[in-house]
């Protein structure tokens, strides 16, 4: 039965105390879970920090079903859903980190258990384990986090993500199944930076019945942005770390520079590690986890110059009183593969060492900092010379002309042995690297033009996937004996054996492997016992069609989107460039909010009130 308005407020707000203990919504919160709850299709455009997350956990929890949310950010799955269980709420989260028994089981318990939560990657949309099962699932609400990503138009455009539309239609089948023909789950698309054109697109994309856009300005009144000229960036870092005491995040473009930068910061006594996605699912826990315990303490005041050595030391002598744990990591430097999903609310400073390509980007990332609401820095380094320089490269690297896109999907196809007009549904870990090397591509471009082969639709192509471990036997058994192998080793082989029956014959997937198991595996492997594919970072490449004697680009697909990127490029070096107009309104007007004022707190605005005095 239907509630009336008065009881759904009671229960939206006893839900709200009971799980998480606060007694009011956050402004904007309530207004998006009123319009889902009627079973509304509903866009929501809140900041990075505005609490997104319980729009859609608070409705779930009030009534029947469960929410599938579906999110390209394997941390956030994972934090959110330890968060989730720590409150006694049944969660899951499916991604490539999971082996396909792990991934049967999640399943299984959201048809049959009591999950209320189910945290999916959109590439898991696709598969048919997923898509059967979802039709027999009690689903009450759709979500889309990082939902910019749907649009083409958008900063990090997913190809997998136009599949929800789809994975809508299948819920909604079952859903009248249950509930009868006026059923309606509703779809909630939720980001943080979206310009009108985008807003547009992704209603479409996710056919909204109406379209329906709820909107919370994107203004962070407590987080300044600054833009600093300079040839010496690495210095340039360490000086505002020194005026800035709290963590941070340094944003860099490559992995070689994410490390050395990571070393150059610990050579100067800063606490200090690196992040990218070549790393596997144990190194970024581990990084995350020890940059997470590191606590700021105490806000200061950034103008390059008035916050001295003393007063920081001062500032974080807590921290080295035994307040948090003896080692923790002040400052993460990071490529994007960082940037959305992490929660972490006193992040004191975000630096951007390389210009973004994009304002979406910038903004997105910079968000990071200050989402306790205290005061904080968004600082870009700016080297116009260089930089515009190497935006215009950037160009020519990420759009290769059509002749090159040839020449790159024959010679991978060629590389990895894929014959004329074979290859359908063929699945590869295809190291670039390599393939470069072998086939003298050049690694940029030849990157660039395996997603746009991808975009396109000849094959998919993901990179830094996860790979589970895999094991096969490569004896027979009655072999084993004559080995005379260690207790330990011989007891390993045994279990493998009773487990995994396949495993004499082919490569199989193994899990709850911790590191003396990797240990007497390598061990085995060694001896050529066994055959072992220990867990690894990998580009997985899956041919979708068979290979083609000739591929076609259309120009429509090519040139408008050189050209937006271009656009968007460009768009980054005039916010940059800019030494006239609050840099808060023109962020702000860039997401269609023409109506702010300016901030007083950016570097425009500063020099602008000292210039006035």
């Amino acid at each position: 039965m239907a509630l009336n308005i008065e009881n759904r407020e009671t229960l939206l707000h006893s839900t709200l105390e009971k799980f998480w203990g606060y007694k009011e919504f956050r402004p904007g919160q309530e207004k998006i879970i009123h319009s889902i709850m009627s079973g509304c299709d509903t866009l929501a455009l809140m900041p990075t920090g505005g609490g997104k997350s319980l729009t859609y956990q608070v409705p779930t929890l009030a009534q029947e079903g469960l929410c599938i949310i579906i999110t390209p950010l394997i941390a956030l799955m994972k934090d959110q859903v330890d968060r989730l269980k720590r409150l006694g709420i049944p969660a899951v989260a499916i991604h490539s980190g999971l082996s396909f028994k792990q991934i049967d089981i999640a399943l299984d318990n959201c048809v049959y258990g009591d999950v209320k939560f189910l945290y999916v990657a959109p590439e898991r949309l696709a598969t048919e384990a997923f898509r059967l099962r979802v039709q027999r699932m009690n689903v009450s609400l759709l979500a889309v986090d990082e939902a910019h990503c749907i649009s083409q138009w958008g900063y990090d455009f997913r190809p997998s993500y136009l599949k929800i539309a789809e994975i809508r239609d299948l819920v909604g089948d079952e859903a009248k199944r249950r509930k009868g023909d006026e059923a309606r789950i509703p779809i909630l698309a939720l980001t943080a930076t979206a310009t009108p054109d985008v807003v547009d697109d992704i209603q479409e994309r996710l056919a909204f019945r109406q379209k329906n856009v709820l909107r919370k300005s994107f203004l962070r009144s407590n987080l300044s942005y600054v833009v600093r000229e300079t040839n010496k960036k690495a210095d340039e870092i360490v000086h505002i770390l020194s005026k800035v005491p709290g963590s941070a995040i340094v944003y860099v473009r490559n992995r070689q520079r994410a490390q050395e930068l990571a070393a150059y910061l610990q050579e100067k006594n800063i606490s200090a590690d690196f992040y990218h996605a070549g790393l596997n699912s144990k190194e970024r826990s581990m990084k995350q986890e020890a940059w997470k315990k590191f606590r700021s303490s105490g806000v200061q005041e950034f103008r390059g110059s008035g916050v001295t050595s003393e007063q920081a030391q001062s500032a974080a002598e807590p921290l080295n009183r035994g307040k948090v744990s003896p080692t923790p990591t002040r400052v993460i430097v990071a490529t994007n593969a960082f940037g959305m999903g992490i929660d972490k609310p006193d992040v004191r400073v975000v630096i951007h060492h390389d210009l973004p390509d994009t304002i979406e980007a910038y903004f997105q990332e910079a968000g990071r900092a200050g989402r306790d609401e205290q005061k904080a820095f968004a600082v870009l380094l700016y080297d116009p010379s260089q930089d515009k320089a190497k935006a215009r490269k950037r160009v020519a690297d990420n759009y290769p002309d059509e002749e090159f896109l040839h020449t790159v999907y024959h010679k991978t196809c060629n590389y990895l042995g894929v014959g004329a007009d074979s290859g359908l549904g063929a699945t590869f870990f295809l190291n670039v690297y390599d393939l470069c090397q072998k086939m003298h591509l050049p690694i940029l471009t030849t990157y660039s033009a395996l997603h746009l082969l991808s975009q396109m639709g000849y094959f998919s192509f993901d990179e830094d996937q996860e790979i589970q471990p895999r094991v096969m036997i490569r004896v027979q058994r009655r072999e084993l004996d004559n080995y005379n192998l260690p207790e330990a080793q011989m007891t390993l082989l045994e279990s493998l054996m009773r487990e995994y029956t396949g495993i004499f014959t082919d490569l199989q997937y193994v899990r709850n492997i911790d590191d003396h198991t990797h240990k007497l595996l390598v061990s085995l492997a060694e001896k050529r016992i066994i055959s072992y594919v220990s867990r690894t970072v990998a580009n997985v490449l899956r041919l979708t069609v068979n290979r083609q004697a000739e591929i076609h680009v259309p120009e429509h697909f090519y040139s408008q989107r050189k050209e937006h990127y271009a656009n968007k490029l460009k768009a980054m070096v005039e916010y940059a460039d800019n030494q006239h107009y609050c840099r808060s309104q023109l962020l702000l007007s860039y997401f269609g909010e023409h109506d702010a004022t300016t901030c007083g707190t950016c570097d425009v605005c500063r020099e602008q009130k000292k210039n006035s005095k």
